[in-house]
């Protein structure tokens, strides 16, 4: 890709801020749009700074994600009243036309229309009412943090969930060949990033279309063989995905001890409706064969309260559930309705109250598992990537099994690992003694 210039070739770099919603797959193709813009002789700059183009990557998994991108785009024409304002990811994908009726947006550019975006949006540069803006801005470049990146293995989805439009709008699934994913982990090693995350939709099916790779074991074993990337991540794993042959690898001390897998809900009826691949027992099975083998891991998921259908009596027995499973966190959401879906249109709709009734509780049990899991790592010595610096001297970091950390720390520590003792909670942070 050659760089874009501006009609004056003495004006300074034209700029992009990129705003990131939802999923670690969305991130991964924000890094991915601030690469092409770079190429494309952009400086890429903070969300919320002054741009010539700003980008909202848009998340559209609830209504109240819809509501939020709305929001930042009318807040981004406020800030930047010349800006070419594009709004492009899964909301743009499923209702381009509700964006498009936003007075405040400039483009509207689905999943499928991500790469061409820095030529579509210097295209619309071209018009005298979008400036040059001259105000200085932080550089977000991922070259500028060199810490954490997200690589994408996998596009779409096939499981088809009832409340779930990710397959209308992310299509069906696609994987990545691997030599294509191994010379992106190369460059963002080239890069100074010192962590890769693994991103997708469904990772633990990635390969069914590549005849022979060996499937997520295979590529793991090529990341591991073939890169020089210390820390690595999969950012997602469904529970009957969860092999003994596939957590072998994880004694690799490169491959980081968190596994983010998704119960949605802990009652087995519900599941059938939600039409999830796995019960409770399977789900239980494989949070079994992890702790069996790696017992300081992390394990964390996504519930879901209100789905339609759910009588008290199915929420008690999932709460149940969730609490026995000892999460290191829960991400829990409100069921909400999403046109296309078919739970959209089935009975027994919970009704709004009952929902934030339910919400309260398993947020509350979200708390309570947060604070058990950190208090049981107290005194351990963990790996941790230390991040960014914060005011009073503090340094702020990840350990292996993903617990953010609080340590004070010297003006050098940006993008080191280095091992520290775990010493007390202090809400959702745990306070760290660095080793060495």
């Amino acid at each position: 890709m050659t760089a874009m210039t501006t009609n004056n070739p003495a004006a300074a770099p034209r700029s992009v801020a990129i705003h990131t919603h939802g999923c670690k797959l969305n991130q991964a193709d924000s890094q991915e749009l601030a690469r092409r813009f770079q190429e494309a002789g952009y400086r890429v700059v903070g969300p919320y700074a002054a741009a010539d183009v700003v980008v909202l990557n848009t998340c559209t998994v609830t209504a109240a994600a819809d509501a939020k991108a709305r929001q930042y785009l009318r807040r981004a024409r406020r800030r930047n009243p010349g800006a070419v304002v594009v709004a492009t990811g899964c909301y743009a994908q499923r209702a381009p036309g509700e964006l498009e009726n936003l007075a405040e947006v400039s483009l509207v550019l689905g999943n499928g229309d991500k790469p061409s975006l820095p030529q579509l949006a210097h295209a619309a540069l071209q018009s005298p009412a979008a400036p040059s803006l001259d105000e200085p801005a932080i550089d977000a470049s991922p070259r500028a943090g060199r810490t954490r990146a997200m690589v994408k293995i996998q596009k779409g989805c096939d499981q088809v969930c009832a409340y779930c439009i990710v397959p209308k709008v992310r299509g069906r699934e696609r994987s990545i060949p691997p030599e294509g994913i191994i010379a992106a982990i190369n460059r963002r090693v080239a890069d100074g990033f010192r962590e890769v995350a693994l991103t997708g939709t469904q990772l633990g099916s990635y390969g069914f279309d590549l005849p022979g790779e060996g499937g997520l074991l295979g590529l793991l074993e090529r990341i591991l063989a073939e890169t020089g990337i210390e820390r690595l991540r999969v950012s997602s794993l469904q529970a009957h995905e969860i092999t003994a042959p596939l957590l072998e690898l994880w004694r690799s001390s490169r491959l980081m001890p968190h596994f983010h897998i998704p119960l949605q809900s802990g009652c087995d009826a519900t599941l059938r409706a939600m039409r999830r691949r796995y019960d409770t027992a399977q789900f239980a099975a494989a949070v079994d064969l992890v702790r069996g083998r790696y017992p300081e891991a992390g394990i964390t998921t996504d519930i879901i309260a209100g789905f339609p259908g759910e009588t008290a009596a199915d929420f008690d027995a999932g709460f149940r559930f969730a609490a026995a499973m000892r999460f290191a966190d829960i991400h829990a959401f409100p069921y909400s309705p999403r046109p296309g879906t078919s739970a959209a249109y089935y009975r027994g709709q919970v009704a709004e109250a009952e929902k934030r009734a339910r919400m309260g509780r398993m947020l509350g049990l979200a708390a309570e598992a947060r604070r058990g899991f950190r208090e049981s790592q107290l005194g351990a010595v963990r790996s941790v990537l230390w991040e960014r610096a914060s005011s009073g001297g503090w340094w702020t970091g990840l350990t292996d099994n993903y617990l953010r950390v609080r340590a004070v720390g010297g003006a050098s520590w940006g993008n080191r690992i280095a091992d520290a003792r775990l010493m007390a909670v202090d809400g959702d942070w745990v306070l760290a003694e660095v080793l060495g």
